[in-house]
């Protein structure tokens, strides 16, 4: 309401005498203080916005700003560290193949090895064999001329005594027969 309207709501209750000057049981000083109140208030709220809420809103808005962006960061952040995770499992998984595929050649050289020492051993044994053999062989021709040498010992030491006796030569050569004979074949072979 207006002032003026109300100046005459007053004045016309004051004509007629009956009334004082109020609206709706209000006096007029009182509505005027309450004008004042609510508009001091209204600026108050205005300068306060200003000067308090504004900064209050801007700490506010910065603080959801921050957040979101941590939030982003973070999002980045865990799709880098699934992206690593990923990568990293990749990477085990070629060095376990890498690891088998090593060991799989270690094996072959192993088996390898083995067949060469084995065929080394096996030329080695042959040798050794084929030398013993040699050795017997010698040793089985020393031993016949070591017989051959007993034997002409024996031929002489025969004839000795032949030549002793006065015997004659068809005894002498029935003797060495028969000596030939007792030796056999199998000294001379073995």
């Amino acid at each position: 309401m207006n002032i003026e309207m109300m100046s005459m709501l007053l004045t016309d209750a004051a004509a007629q005498g009956t009334m004082e000057p109020r609206l709706f049981g209000l006096d007029l000083q009182l509505l005027f203080d309450s004008g004042l109140t609510l508009l001091a208030v209204f600026s108050l709220f205005l300068v306060l916005s200003y000067n308090l809420f504004n900064p209050a809103r801007k700490v506010l808005n910065d603080r959801t700003e921050r957040i979101k962006n941590d939030i982003e960061g973070a999002k980045k952040d865990r799709e880098e560290a699934e992206k690593l995770k990923a990568e990293y499992e990749a990477k085990l998984a070629d060095a376990d193949k890498e690891a088998e595929r090593i060991l799989a050649e270690a094996r072959k050289r192993a088996i390898a090895n083995e067949n060469k020492i084995v065929e080394e051993a096996r030329k080695e044994a042959a040798g050794i064999i084929e030398r013993a053999n040699a050795e017997a062989e010698l040793e089985k021709k020393r031993v016949k001329d070591e017989v051959k040498q007993e034997m002409v010992n024996i031929a002489s030491l025969m004839a000795a005594k032949v030549v002793a006796r006065n015997i004659d030569t068809t005894v002498q050569e029935g003797l060495l027969e028969d000596t030939l004979k007792e030796i056999g074949d199998d000294t001379w072979r073995s």
